[in-house]
């Protein structure tokens, strides 16, 4: 079953993510705005302390931090990030979070074609 997104896809719309971050004391929520052709948007708060483990995905992400401030572990480095940073990771990254602070940030996947495949 899957997941509703915030968004119809089928429609404009607009969206104030301020209103929309839902954060929990003790965790991480994440809620999808969009999940079509290839491209996920996904809204995450994370209470201070949370972390994600390493981790690699085959899509390119970006994150843009939206409050707050984290660590984004990539491949071994910490960076520091804080509201406003704009972070690009191409696939295959190895990476991991730490809500250094209770923080949101926006996830854009791009899951990318592979060079062999046929357009659709």
């Amino acid at each position: 079953m899957s997941q509703p997104t915030l968004f119809d896809p089928t429609l404009a719309g607009v969206l104030n993510l301020a209103e929309t971050t839902q954060f929990s004391d003790a965790g991480i929520v994440s809620r999808t705005l969009h999940d079509q052709g290839g491209v996920r948007v996904t809204l995450f708060a994370f209470a201070a302390g949370q972390q994600l483990t390493e981790h690699s995905t085959p899509a390119r992400a970006m994150v843009q931090v939206l409050s707050g401030a984290c660590e984004f572990t990539l491949a071994g480095k910490k960076t520091q990030l804080r509201t406003g940073d704009l972070l690009h990771m191409p696939p295959g990254l190895p990476h991991a979070v730490l809500a250094t602070e209770a923080f949101s940030m926006l996830l854009v996947t791009i899951r990318e074609k592979s060079a062999g495949s046929a357009p659709t």
